[in-house]
């Protein structure tokens, strides 16, 4: 992991930023801000406060608009917190920016699921989805929600970068464009957007009746095809964000999950683009109850992503109660003052 400490532009309380200087005798200074992440990426920032505490603060649940939380050691801080119990009892949170991407992609995995299954199984669907038609319509419609939760998505890493988490100018204008090279999650975020715009084209040019094999392969397989490489790559680079290095195994972090399940899907949408391919002649009945198989299994994991990624807004204890090692952060920082 890299380490990087940052300047006077890292501070929480407003106190100056020290640069790594030590005391006379030789310990750290509190205000010591690091920057940490695998390879030239940020992850997670540190700010030391009294004695060994830290607060933490992780790329996406930053950008997810949750608050920092706290360490007793500094290598504690390189694994994501675990799953707050309270998480799953609330719901509710429309003025926030991350339950409104939650719920878009909710709906557009949930139609993909539905469009998939009826595809794989059309006798054991109701009259209205065995028609090809409305399923073809039903991709296009959960591509087009796929697409807005990606642009909230998209904006939502770009104004809430890990880099500059843990400062005290929280007057900063809202941007609707930028460039964030060192945070995965924007990187993440980029290029699962630029996918659903294949998907979108994908989808649209699959309702079009009477193309050949080579039209399909080009006009529907291709986007198809290149979607998922995007969503494959994606996943994974918001898999990094998350296990802040190249893997990791955090059951006990929501976060941990919902990537997990999102990279599942992935592989099996991509599993999915490998068994439709077809050039030279028309798919084979085989290959084609395949494709819509994984494509059903791969919305369904989204679906189980984007269900948890509702509970991942209230995955946060109450700043008051917020305890490290059994004890609160307050009582904490009054021992060692």
């Amino acid at each position: 992991k890299s380490v990087a400490t940052s300047g006077a532009d890292g501070t929480v309380t407003g106190e100056t930023v020290e640069d790594g200087s030590r005391s006379e005798g030789g310990s750290e200074v509190t205000g010591q801000v690091e920057d940490r992440g695998p390879g030239p990426f940020i992850t997670h920032r540190l700010y030391r406060l009294e004695g060994d505490l830290h607060r933490v603060a992780n790329s996406r649940r930053h950008r997810k608009g949750l608050r920092p939380h706290h360490v007793l050691r500094a290598e504690s801080a390189d694994y994501p917190p675990p799953l707050h119990p309270s998480a799953f009892r609330r719901f509710w949170a429309p003025g926030r920016l991350a339950w409104w991407v939650a719920m878009l992609f909710v709906v557009g995995s949930g139609l993909f699921t539905l469009a998939g299954a009826a595809s794989t199984w059309p006798a054991s669907m109701p009259v209205a989805l065995q028609h090809p038609t409305t399923v073809a319509w039903t991709f296009v419609v959960g591509a087009v929600f796929f697409t807005a939760a990606a642009w909230l998505q998209w904006t939502e890493a770009l104004n809430g970068d890990v880099a500059l988490a843990l400062r005290d100018d929280h007057g900063r204008s809202w941007r609707w464009f930028g460039w964030r090279p060192r945070n995965l999650g924007y990187l993440a975020s980029a290029i699962q957007l630029v996918g659903t715009l294949f998907f979108n084209l994908n989808t649209l040019e699959a309702t079009v009746t009477g193309l050949d094999s080579r039209q399909e392969a080009i006009r529907v397989w291709t986007p198809d095809m290149l979607g998922c490489l995007c969503f494959l790559a994606a996943s994974y680079l918001a898999y990094a964000e998350v296990s802040q290095g190249y893997a990791s195994l955090a059951a006990r972090s929501l976060s941990w999950w919902i990537a997990i399940f999102n990279l599942a899907g992935s592989v099996a949408f991509q599993i999915s683009a490998l068994y439709s391919f077809a050039f030279f002649e028309p798919i084979s009945p085989n290959a084609l109850f395949w494709a819509n198989w994984y494509t059903t299994l791969g919305g369904l994991c989204f679906l189980i992503g984007s269900y948890l990624m509702i509970a991942e807004v209230f995955d946060e204890e109450e700043e008051a109660r917020e305890k490290v090692d059994g004890r609160l952060v307050a009582q904490v920082l009054e021992g060692s003052g």
